[in-house]
């Protein structure tokens, strides 16, 4: 089966390109940039592009309920919970970087616990 065009997923699942950026002004937090500014650039970005924001901000929302909450859980998975520079470098990261940083450290923190388990006592 053939893949779909990014034009073709945004008109299916959302019905427009519009509907998309307005879904996505509501849940980025772009800090200080007003909303028109931002909705202007998000206008002028590619499908593709607007779809992978798209499912990274929901997973965030979804998984952790903010960006700082998503912070702290990486910081915490590795272990530099409170590393004050630490947790300003990784405010200075996008979030699907975060969001890919915690997963690798939840994938990790999974395969050590199981090698743990497996593994006889001496």
């Amino acid at each position: 089966m053939p893949q779909k065009s990014p034009l073709s997923l945004v008109n299916e699942t959302f019905g427009a390109k519009d509907k998309l950026v307005d879904k996505l002004v509501t849940l980025l937090d772009r800090g200080e940039e007003p909303k028109a500014e931002l909705r202007k650039r998000l206008l002028a970005a590619a499908n593709s592009r607007l779809l992978n924001l798209h499912r990274v901000a929901t997973a965030v929302k979804e998984k952790f309920g903010s960006r700082e909450k998503l912070i702290a859980q990486a910081a915490s998975l590795l272990g530099h919970s409170k590393d004050k520079d630490f947790l300003a470098r990784l405010d200075n990261r996008s979030d699907a970087r975060l969001l890919d940083l915690v997963t690798a450290a939840e994938r990790k923190a999974k395969r050590a616990a199981a090698k743990s388990k497996t593994k006889p006592a001496a």
